[in-house]
């Protein structure tokens, strides 16, 4: 599988080396997400109930981080996957902000915030990967942008 994940990458273009450069290219609401570990409203994203098949990118830098397959309605109001697209295309690390305990879950390419894992997912996994609309972008797949679904 990661033989398919690589052949589908896009090239890979130079990331910003600094927050000022991060600005420039994102919108003001990205930078706030993505940069600054913000939240958009639950319900409000672009994503919250797509179910269009495709391979959502990290709207920063365009990496794959997950497939339309592990989207699953989680009642959140925020785009919800059970599994990323590969293990190593999303990284995790502790959150402790807001008097809570989380786990955040990031960008492995440019270190951009997702959102945060939770353990409360359905099978396989039991995952939630409870992410921001507005840090993923949705390639979609051939048959979609060709108008063809099944």
């Amino acid at each position: 599988m990661d033989e398919q994940i690589e052949s589908r990458q896009r090239p890979q273009e130079q990331l910003p080396s600094s927050e000022e450069e991060w600005r420039q290219r994102l919108t003001p609401e990205q930078f706030e997400v993505l940069r600054n570990k913000g939240t958009e409203r639950a319900f409000t994203g672009k994503y919250a109930f797509t179910k269009d098949r495709g391979t959502y990118r990290c709207a920063a830098c365009g990496a794959e981080l997950f497939r339309s397959e592990a989207k699953y309605d989680s009642g959140t109001g925020w785009p919800s996957f059970f599994e990323p697209i590969a293990r190593e295309a999303v990284e995790l690390h502790e959150d402790v902000s807001f008097g809570m305990r989380r786990i955040e879950v990031r960008c492995a390419r440019c270190g951009g915030h997702l959102g945060h894992l939770f353990d409360d997912g359905p099978e396989p996994t039991g995952d939630r990967y409870c992410m921001n609309s507005i840090s993923l972008s949705l390639e979609a797949d051939d048959a979609q942008r060709d108008g063809v679904a099944d």
